[in-house]
């Protein structure tokens, strides 16, 4: 044990405590290493889960969403309420509102910053929801069963709109494109899925920008004035990088950190992970941005082994998965669609429950399952292997999908 002590960085600090900052800090100890860890977190609650503050803690069915991690007894130093404004690469440390904080091995899991609808900061009864404080704020707001405006049918539109809904409010939900789902799904899949938005009592007006929003009401681009008790707003997010600029660490485009197969960043030492990273994919030939929870929990695994190693070992290729519970339905995606040349239902998109599976020169790249989770755990174990598949057996829903390779 000294020995590997000995081998291992002396410190490893860890900005975000959010899933993926957490998941890395107990990879680590799990995994064996026995140097310092610090994990620091820009908010003073314990470190928490997200999905269930749109469900649960948003309805008030539990406080809050701690984890379950006792990172005393793990010997993970955390330091919250500690928000991280620079990195000073030369120096390996980082600047904190309460001074500099020396590492020697980074690793970044900043997370995400939702999308703020421009015009709407001051506004009165205008919501967000990312944070324990977020849901905190929203949740007596929703319990008075106010008249509510969600902006965005995305996924996390259609869950604000499922909890609204079973909070008793009259709800509206407002899409700037033609269609839900626009930026995740073709419309030939997405399609169905409008359906369930009336199914449930919610209306959905589609290409309708929002021109502005006042206190009690929503202003559209085509004059309409829709009232409004509450607006909560879910058109996306993007990393939370901002305060990278200039410090050496490459971002992309979409503002994520370039990291490698191996989540390493530009710089030597410092890793990336979670919703701020973005990593090449040799599975599908490009490279991936993924914001859900599953990717926060299996890349720190990656770059647990590799800190460890003190070399690249592990390579992060994984199969994207998410799941989303919205209007009584369970919705499972597992893969990557963007490039796929075959689309075959499984099911009727009309019925309760159904499938979409997407191939790629015969081989199975993706599938969306609703209501059909053993579509989606079959499916997900074959775009793990790769294996090419009978596309007559997949359009057949009474075949299982793992009777499906050739």
């Amino acid at each position: 044990m000294s020995e590997q002590t000995e081998q291992n960085p002396s410190g490893v600090v860890i900005v975000g405590a959010g899933m993926a900052g957490v998941q890395t800090a107990v990879a680590l100890r799990e995994q064996g290493f026995t140097g310092p860890v610090t994990l620091l977190g820009a908010e003073p609650h314990q470190p928490y889960d997200r999905p269930p503050l749109s469900k649960a803690v948003l309805l008030g069915k539990a406080e809050d969403s701690a984890f379950d991690v006792d990172f005393e007894g793990l010997g993970i130093g955390l330091r919250l309420g500690t928000e991280v404004t620079g990195l000073r690469a030369a120096e390996r440390e980082l600047d904190t509102e309460a001074g500099p904080v020396p590492y020697e091995v980074l690793v970044l899991a900043t997370g995400a910053v939702p999308l703020t609808l421009p015009g709407t900061e001051g506004v009165p009864g205008v919501h967000l929801l990312r944070t324990l404080d977020d849901a905190a704020r929203l949740r007596p707001v929703l319990a008075e069963a106010p008249r509510t405006v969600v902006v965005g049918a995305g996924w996390i539109g259609a869950e604000f709109a499922t909890a609204a809904r079973e909070a008793g409010c009259e709800v509206t939900v407002v899409e700037a494109a033609d269609r839900v789902l626009a930026g995740a799904l073709p419309a030939e899949v997405a399609a169905p899925m409008a359906r369930w938005y009336e199914e449930a009592g919610a209306e959905l007006i589609t290409g309708a920008k929002v021109a502005g929003t006042e206190e009690g009401r929503v202003l559209l681009a085509d004059g309409r004035a829709l009232p409004a008790g509450a607006v909560v707003v879910g058109i996306g997010a993007r990393p939370a990088t901002g305060w990278l600029a200039g410090t050496g660490v490459e971002l992309g485009p979409d503002g994520s950190v370039t990291a490698d197969a191996y989540l390493r960043t530009s710089l030597p030492g410092v890793y990336a992970v979670g919703d701020c990273a973005s990593f090449p994919s040799a599975r599908y030939g490009t490279r991936l941005l993924v914001h859900h929870w599953d990717n926060a929990l299996q890349g720190p695994r990656a770059v647990a082994a590799n800190i460890l190693a003190g070399e690249p070992v592990q390579v992060y290729d994984p199969v994207p998965y998410f799941w989303s519970e919205q209007f009584g339905r369970f919705v499972q995606y597992a893969g990557h669609h963007a490039a796929a040349d075959t689309l075959l239902r499984r099911g009727d998109p009309a019925g309760p429950t159904w499938s979409v599976c997407w191939l790629r020169d015969g081989v199975l790249v993706a599938v969306l399952a609703v209501g059909r989770p053993r579509d989606l755990a079959q499916g997900r174990k074959l775009i793990e292997t790769g294996a090419r598949v009978d596309p007559a057996k997949v359009a057949d829903p009474a075949v299982p999908l793992k009777s499906a390779p050739l």
